[in-house]
């Protein structure tokens, strides 16, 4: 194995290690597969150096988030995730609203940690659900008039007309809650009422 192809497997290594996520978590936040991320990482293949880059800065953006108690894309979607095996699904609406709500405040600040939330996430499991932490990410970054991350518009992202989810309201039927769904959130084919979706 010739020296620069060391360096760079180093450098994925470390790379990985700081940014506290599996391998799977982290090939996802860069926008691959775990195989192939593996592949880069045994030297058996050779990434771009856009990926190689992508991936340290992607890194070291990850763990300032995690160091300072921030949720990010991965974190967030890990956490929706356990909610639903558990069948919780009221916890994970409140996990998906406190991620939003951080990534609201870090807009805010215009602090660097939200430079976290060009990560990708791994799927909650379900689609529903992946599609309405999307939906609240680029409804954050639009309203903080910034672009927001290209993990947002992927195809899990988007419901056809065919999977619509409407998510349950204690005092809402389903008319009302499509009736008092904010149109950011619905052209995702996502339905939650309005206030459902406010946090003290």
């Amino acid at each position: 194995m010739n020296e620069d192809t060391r360096a760079v497997i180093d450098g994925l290594d470390r790379a990985l290690a700081e940014s506290g996520l599996t391998q799977a978590e982290f090939a996802a936040a860069l926008g691959t597969s775990a195989p192939r991320f593996s592949a880069y990482r045994a030297g058996k293949t050779s990434p771009s150096a856009a990926f190689y880059l992508r991936a340290l800065r992607l890194s070291a953006s990850l763990r300032a988030a995690s160091e300072r108690g921030w949720m990010t894309p991965p974190s967030t979607s890990r956490q929706i995730r356990r909610a639903l095996r558990q069948g919780d699904d009221l916890w994970a609406l409140k996990m998906a609203l406190q991620g939003r709500d951080q990534l609201r405040e870090l807009l805010h600040r215009n602090d660097e940690a939200v430079a976290a939330w060009a990560s990708a996430p791994r799927t909650t499991g379900e689609r529903a659900w992946d599609a309405f932490f999307a939906a609240l990410t680029e409804h954050e970054f639009d309203a903080a008039d910034r672009e927001a991350p290209s993990w947002t518009e992927d195809d899990r992202t988007r419901l056809t007309e065919d999977e619509e989810w409407i998510l349950p309201s204690l005092l809402l039927d389903e008319d009302e809650v499509r009736a008092s769904t904010p149109a950011w959130l619905a052209k995702h084919g996502v339905y939650a009422a309005e206030r459902d979706l406010v946090t003290a």
